[in-house]
């Protein structure tokens, strides 16, 4: 275990050394006629990396922003940055400028997820991806899901009922990736689901480990997984071609696709793209859904009067004997303003990473080429000028549509999260059967938030679950 330390020690030295060397040349250009933002680029080589990690990321982030204002420079994880926390700073980055800066993530994880997966691409590779993407998971394609969902998020349910405490975050991750099992293959076979989740779950937790080939480590043994993944995805792609069933799900979607040059994606690709998804759509939706178990658990009142709008719909429903309908899951308005507010509050995306691939004057100030830019969604979404009493869970603030890019917890641009709506729809029907069949409480305050990456209530909310007898 000391000699991986040593070997991060190592690597984070090096990695901070030729950043801080392109830093010092940035500083002595004499073309340079902009300045750099405002801040602190911390202690030599490391920067500001120990100051981020030894307190929760937000206040550190907040702390900046007080001081320097809502853009200002740091360096951290091995990189100079650039940290936006204004509207139209996250606007200009994310869309009206967006081909200046691209995506950008550690090689491990683009090698974890897959090199040909969507969100590691800009121009016509990505255009096209994207446009199969959102259309296999647009409201339009989804509708068709509500049974399939209903009966996923029951069957969730009553196996977390019991006299027994669950930690609800990592029994969120299972039912989210069911659901994005459901969107990506229809009504997938026993035998490959369980595959697909025994080997995901390897790659999972060893998705944010530290990337070393050592045999036995998270990240080798995530590797080997990963190439099991795709053995398995290759066999589910050649019998979707052999029996050529037309279905419109998203693997049907990838496997009728051509690029914008006319080429058919390859299996690779499309297993690439799946993976994407299935990553996309697991830890965040899980992230939220736990929030949202806890804000209705604190608040008596607001968890009432979502119980109202639910058991209105349910009695409506034969006292839930039919199933929800599309239309109903678009009447939830109370509902939806809980799941809105839950977005904003938690910020499961606090910021999103970028670089620049030139040098780039923002409002007097340069962004040089190579740097990290970092929008903070958190920062805005707390921001009191844009939320009054931005530390209050106040779903009713959103009966108003908020201002122009202040409320951006999927992205903005052509980089956003093309799975929005599955993400909403799951939610409001887990919701549903959550708050008519069932009850729950959670064990002690757990006021504490712990990063796995995204922030989580502490210890994954450890609640119990029983059934409403009065049903």
């Amino acid at each position: 275990m000391e000699m991986v330390w040593i070997l991060v020690y190592v690597l984070l030295f090096l990695s901070s050394l030729l950043s801080y060397l392109l830093l010092r040349k940035h500083k002595r250009s004499p073309q340079q006629r902009a300045k750099l933002p405002p801040g602190s680029m911390g202690w030599p080589y490391i920067g500001e990396t120990l100051q981020l990690y030894s307190q929760d990321p937000n206040i550190f982030f907040a702390s900046k922003q007080k001081r320097y204002g809502e853009i200002f420079k740091t360096h951290i994880l091995g990189c100079p940055s650039v940290m936006l926390a204004s509207p139209e700073a996250a606007r200009f980055v994310l869309v009206t400028q967006s081909h200046l800066f691209k995506p950008t993530y550690p090689r491990s994880k683009e090698q974890m997820i897959g090199p040909s997966a969507l969100f590691f691409h800009q121009g016509d590779y990505h255009s096209c991806l994207r446009k199969l993407v959102q259309g296999s998971l647009s409201p339009d394609a989804i509708r068709n899901l509500v049974p399939d969902i209903e009966a996923i998020a029951i069957s969730a349910l009553e196996s977390w009922a019991g006299d027994r405490y669950v930690n609800a975050f990592h029994e969120m991750k299972k039912f989210s990736f069911d659901i994005g099992v459901l969107s990506i293959f229809g009504h997938l076979d026993a035998y490959y689901r369980e595959e697909l989740k025994k080997n995901y779950c390897i790659v999972d937790k060893g998705y944010n480990s530290f990337p070393t080939n050592i045999p036995g480590t998270q990240y080798k043994k995530a590797i080997l997984a990963r190439k099991r993944l795709n053995q398995i995805l290759c066999e589910l792609i050649r019998e979707r071609k052999e029996n050529r069933l037309e279905k419109k799900d998203l693997l049907g979607c990838l496997l009728n696709s051509k690029e914008e040059k006319g080429q058919i994606l390859t299996d690779n690709q499309i297993a690439d793209n799946i993976i994407g998804v299935l990553f996309a759509a697991q830890d965040t939706t899980a992230s939220i859904l736990t929030w949202i178990l806890k804000y209705l658990h604190d608040d008596p009142k607001l968890l009432e009067a979502v119980k109202a709008e639910q058991k209105a719909l349910y009695e409506s429903n034969d006292g839930g004997n039919r199933p929800l309908t599309w239309a109903q899951t678009r009447s939830m308005s109370l509902t939806y303003r809980v799941i809105l507010e839950s977005l904003r509050m938690a910020s499961i995306i606090s910021f999103t990473f970028r670089e620049a691939v030139a040098d780039v004057e923002y409002k007097g100030y340069l962004i040089p080429k190579g740097w990290k830019v970092m929008p903070l969604f958190r920062n805005i979404h707390h921001n009191p000028d844009f939320f009054t009493d931005p530390q209050k869970f106040d779903p009713p603030r959103f009966e108003s549509a908020p201002k122009p890019n202040t409320f951006m917890p999927f992205g903005n641009g052509v980089h956003s999260c093309p799975g929005n709506e599955l993400a909403k729809l799951e939610m409001l029907i887990f919701i549903h059967h959550l708050v008519t069949k069932f009850r729950w409480e959670v064990v002690g305050s757990q006021t504490g938030i712990q990063y796995s990456p995204f922030p989580v209530p502490q210890h994954g909310l450890p609640a119990k679950f029983w059934k409403e007898t009065s049903n």
